[in-house]
C-alpha cells in the first residue's frame, strides 16, 4: 500500500500506462492473428492489406516500449515470410 503522496501518485501513473500498454499488446496480437489466419486460408490479397494493420500495430508498440525492436522487426520478417510462401 502506497503510503507517501509521490508513491500515491506513481501508483496512479502506473495503473495509467497499464491500461495503455495492455491496449496496445492486446491491438497488436489481434492484427498478427488475422494475418495469420489469412494466411492459413491462403488469402493473401487480404493478408497483404492486414499485414500494413499489422507492421502500424507492432511500431506502435515498440515505439511505447511494449515490445523491443528487435522483437517487432522478427515478427514482421516472419509475417511477410508467411505471405510470400502462401502466395506460390
Amino acid at each position: 500500500m502506497a503510503i507517501t503522496k509521490s508513491a500515491k501518485k506513481a501508483k496512479r501513473v502506473s495503473v495509467r500506462r497499464r491500461v495503455i500498454n495492455d491496449r496496445r499488446r492486446r491491438t497488436m496480437k489481434e492484427t498478427v492473428k488475422t494475418v495469420r489466419d489469412n494466411v492459413v486460408k491462403k488469402d493473401t490479397k487480404q493478408a497483404a492489406k492486414d499485414l500494413a494493420l499489422a507492421y502500424k500495430a507492432l511500431d506502435k508498440a515498440v515505439k511505447s516500449g511494449v515490445i523491443k525492436k528487435g522483437n517487432a522487426n522478427r515478427k514482421k520478417s516472419r509475417l511477410a515470410k508467411a505471405i510470400a510462401k502462401a502466395g506460390k
